[in-house]
């Protein structure tokens, strides 16, 4: 099950620069900040920027309740696994895929 799109990571490849751009667009500080990742809560979404961040360009995360069910019921639909379930910490667990059209989706549990 999915609780819907909630997350959204950017990557930025020069974060500084990004931070000043997102916290203009947002008008608000960062609320998690540090050198491999700044994240911004608004309006009951989670924005972050990664200096790592996927060279696709910004990944959408739909937040569910089993990632590995999720991944399983994709692929079987035609999805494509890119970047296999990691763990990145406090128990989030993240996997990224590709539909048949190209697009990323991002999951996220926990």
């Amino acid at each position: 099950m999915t609780h819907g799109l909630k997350t959204i990571i950017y990557p930025a490849p020069d974060l500084a620069a990004a931070k000043a751009i997102f916290t203009e667009l947002l008008g608000v500080e960062p609320t998690h900040e540090a050198p491999y990742y700044v994240g911004y809560e608004v309006a009951g979404q989670h924005i972050g920027l990664d200096p790592n961040g996927h060279r696709h360009g910004a990944v959408p995360y739909w937040h569910v309740d089993d990632i590995r069910a999720s991944i399983k019921g994709l692929v079987d639909a035609g999805a494509q696994e890119l970047e296999p379930v990691k763990d990145v910490g406090g128990g989030r667990q993240v996997a990224t895929l590709k539909d048949a059209g190209g697009n990323l989706i991002g999951l996220i549990q926990g």
